[in-house]
């Protein structure tokens, strides 16, 4: 992935600045999004509103005055209400100074970089991974080194362990594993996990985890625990301390548009934390923060719910798309992506634009995400049926070989 020139009209910009990667999403975006009637699977959220109760948790508290300044690490109910979660959803106790509030899981992503490289230093990034893990690193002044994942038509995605390890050098500090995977839909095994942090423990590295999808896990082994496997199924008491967590209400909760996410790391970087965001952002919206103490205690129905509505949109979407001649689509085990390939159209951002073009449907280019991704689209499938079934009647036979 390659940052365009800048204009000879442009003032002088930061190097970090600079080199920030514009977006394959957006550009897609930008060329589809006025059209009447487009179908918009692009981008990472589902169709369905958030739900009146978290709606009416925020207007309460708004009413009760909480318009003040907060917290930088979060008002204590809010973090109390997330240890509680994890240690429920993990069976694994941890207290709430382990928890710290942030804009959405782009910031808490953003301040997990921060803490962990320096200028210069470099970031291990399996691929294709979300496009956004990119320029966060590149805005700290970092080098993303992106490890290609290993794709088979039948399989699927694989993590290559040995790339990993052959892509550290002295210069790397942390190791990014976005489990459920964004676009992919690879879930790591037990190995996986194994594997990673025996080579992070070896480098004494941080080990950045994203596992926002980790509630939308297909596998029927995992159906009992209502979650994908874990790092934290894995690791020794010494790795709590290198492990930072990235995490957002948008996914689980419907809450896209909220931007209320958590960094879950040791509490002895809290007060690193505290300052980083003091100088960022200033804190979450107390109102915000307590409609996200309701989501998180009072939800569950709402994640099931969410969870049944991406597994039905995968059925419909994988048994469509497999049909296909030609098309490449093993059923992604976790997230709520599909993320095929069409060989014979190696440009994934030509073909993007035909299906604006032709079916009137909006897909991700798989460039946008890395290394690996060339040749594919991502489709967001935590749509209503009615949606998906009709983006599929129109997609089809745009990409049925003629």
């Amino acid at each position: 992935m390659t940052v365009p020139p800048l204009p000879d009209t442009m003032p002088p910009v930061s190097r970090e600045a600079a080199g920030v990667l514009p977006s394959g999403i957006g550009e897609l975006v930008v060329y589809g999004v006025e059209r009447p009637g487009l179908i918009p699977l692009w981008v990472g959220e589902g169709d369905r509103p958030t739900p009146a109760f978290i709606g009416e948790a925020a207007q309460r508290a708004l009413r009760d005055g909480a318009t003040f300044y907060t917290r930088m690490l979060g008002i204590p109910p809010l973090r109390e209400a997330l240890a509680e979660y994890v240690s429920r959803l993990y069976g694994d106790p941890v207290g709430p100074g382990r928890f710290f509030v942030t804009v959405g899981g782009m910031h808490a992503f953003h301040t997990a970089i921060r803490i962990a490289a320096e200028p210069g230093d470099e970031v291990v990034l399996p691929t294709p991974t979300w496009s956004n893990f990119f320029g966060a690193v590149a805005m700290q002044g970092a080098r993303p080194v992106p490890v290609p994942m290993q794709f088979d038509a039948v399989s699927g995605w694989s993590l290559d362990i040995a790339r990993i390890a052959a892509a550290i050098t002295p210069r790397t500090r942390a190791i990014v594993l976005n489990t459920p995977a964004n676009p992919t839909g690879w879930v790591a095994t037990k190995a996986d996990l194994e594997a990673v942090l025996a080579i992070a423990r070896e480098h004494r590295l941080w080990i950045v985890v994203d596992e926002i999808y980790g509630r939308f896990c297909f596998d029927p082994a995992h159906e009992a625990e209502g979650r994908a496997p874990s790092i934290r199924d894995v690791w020794q008491p010494e790795d709590r301390d290198r492990v930072l967590f990235v995490q957002t209400f948008s996914k689980n909760w419907a809450m896209t548009g909220w931007r209320v996410g958590w960094l879950e790391g040791p509490e002895s970087i809290g007060r690193i934390v505290d300052g980083l965001v003091l100088y960022g952002t200033s804190g979450v919206a107390t109102f915000l923060q307590h409609a996200a103490v309701t989501a998180i205690r009072e939800g569950e129905a709402l994640v099931a719910e969410q969870v049944a509505q991406a597994r039905a949109g995968r059925e419909i979407v994988g048994n469509a798309l497999s049909a296909v001649p030609g098309v490449e689509l093993p059923m992604p085990p976790g997230a709520f992506y599909a993320f095929p390939r069409v060989p014979g159209e190696p440009d994934d951002v030509r073909l993007a634009k035909r299906l604006v073009d032709e079916a009137n449907v909006g897909l991700a280019p798989g460039s946008a995400f890395g290394p690996g991704g060339e040749g594919f689209l991502r489709l967001c499938f935590a749509r209503s049926a009615a949606d998906l079934t009709e983006a599929m009647r129109r997609m089809v036979p745009v990409l049925t070989p003629r």
